[in-house]
């Protein structure tokens, strides 16, 4: 047992999973081998507690830091922040700031508000639209947080959430007046949605991801966006994971489909706390009516951190970057499968791409894959995101490695061999699993 799992096995005693983030957990990568703990990070390389360097392609701080860790131009502006005094009894300008850059970038907005988390911008994003719609139901697509708001979705059928992102994910706790509230429907499948709107009565929101593993098909976007005026509808898109990726701004401008509110958060702060609703002044404005309001919204380093982010990638042409890197990725993983005769699904946005292994015992080969990794001084998920950090050397290492556990893993999978793992050491893929 390394020092890093010592320290989680204590801290599980005082800290309910032993961290705070579900998507950090080491159940979610190699369970009592992955290091879990960081002592420092700088790039796209992390040091555990033990002054062992890794190369992070396991998701660079779930997809936050798309500068890449400790980003020099960012940390400027934020130290210097920093010294002035980071939250007053009187505002910000750097609020004002950001609100212009992000609605300059998407001009079909008319005003922001601003949070700290993905899961309090949803959670505004929702309140606004209800109280504009004046109508209770929510139709989803996708993974919006862990309020109640959308949890409830699994109090009627406990699969609900299954296909959205993670499965078995639990309603304790979670208020039973939601009931019969919220709907799911499936991404590029319309008519998923049109039975909700056909046989649901009161449906007031729509909220998904405008893309997370599949790109729409069939002008799938274009037609939800025409359901939901021609139903009186608002429409949300949910760019906390997509949103300052691929390009600029929102997914959505790329996909050229606008909708009503917009919300933003990870990548556009690069790690530091921030994420952003925009949309439609009839309906924002509405927060001067509905009590939307939180102290620390109002610390500044977040507005500062953003408009850094913000101004650096769009000087730097950065998301053009990143999307070559991704499309290498992407070719990485298909070369060492081909070699080796490895069955794989590759997806993703570019910047954020993804591959699945093709076999019935997935998990179990993804965690082999995880560990194996670790040997050669990576962090390695079949989940990474694409960071400006990255570059050919790093890359070409990660090739080289991948291939070597590529070539190791197909005495076991070419030849039907178990996977040499005990359950225990297995990646979790449902809520209970994970919770340890």
């Amino acid at each position: 047992m390394n020092k890093s799992q010592k320290i989680l096995k204590s801290a599980k005693k005082i800290i309910p999973g032993g961290n705070q983030l579900l998507s950090k957990r080491s159940e979610m990568f190699a369970p009592n081998v992955w290091p879990t703990y960081f002592s420092k990070a700088k790039g796209c390389e992390i040091w555990d507690l033990e002054n062992r360097k890794y190369f992070d392609f396991a998701g660079m701080g779930v997809t936050a830091c798309l500068l890449g860790y400790a980003d020099n131009f960012v940390n400027k502006r934020v130290k210097a922040t920093i010294d002035k005094a980071s939250l007053t009894t009187l505002n910000s300008v750097d609020e004002i700031k950001l609100a212009k850059k992000l609605l300059k970038i998407h001009n079909w907005a008319d005003m922001a508000k601003f949070s700290k988390s993905g899961g309090e911008a949803c959670l505004v994003a929702i309140r606004l639209a209800r109280a504009y719609s004046n109508k209770q139901n929510i139709a989803f697509c996708g993974y919006h947080g862990w309020h109640d708001w959308y949890l409830a979705a699994n109090l009627n059928n406990k699969k609900n959430l299954d296909n959205q992102l993670l499965p078995g994910l639990s309603t304790l706790g979670v208020s039973k007046s939601y009931s019969n509230s919220l709907f799911p429907f499936l991404y590029n499948d319309i008519d998923s949605l049109k039975k909700i709107l056909i046989k649901k009565n009161n449906i007031g929101i729509i909220i998904m991801e405008p893309m997370r593993f599949t790109e729409p098909k069939n002008d799938f976007l274009k037609k939800v966006k025409i359901l939901a005026k021609r139903n009186n509808i608002i429409l949300i898109f949910d760019e906390i994971t997509t949103g300052f990726k691929d390009n600029l701004g929102g997914l959505h401008l790329k996909l050229n489909v606008t909708p009503d509110i917009a919300i933003f958060g990870k990548a556009m702060g690069n790690g530091f706390p921030i994420s952003a609703v925009i949309g439609k002044k009839k309906i924002m404005s509405l927060s001067n009516k509905s009590f939307i309001s939180s102290t620390m919204w109002t610390e500044q380093i977040g507005f500062v951190a953003a408009n850094a982010t913000i101004e650096k990638l769009e000087k730097n042409k950065i998301n053009k970057k990143n999307v070559r890197t991704g499309l290498k990725i992407k070719k990485i993983w298909k070369d060492c499968s081909r070699k080796n005769n490895i069955k794989i699904k590759v997806g993703g946005i570019n910047s954020l791409p993804l591959f699945k292994f093709d076999y019935k015992n997935e998990q179990a080969i993804t965690t082999f894959m995880t560990k194996k990794m670790l040997d050669y001084n990576f962090l390695a998920s079949t989940y990474p995101a694409a960071t400006a950090s990255y570059n050919d050397k790093i890359l070409n290492k990660y090739a080289r490695a991948l291939n070597n556990v590529f070539f190791e893993l197909s005495k076991y999978v070419n030849f039907n061999k178990k996977i040499p793992l005990k359950k225990k050491d297995i990646k979790g893929s449902k809520f209970g699993r994970l919770n340890g």
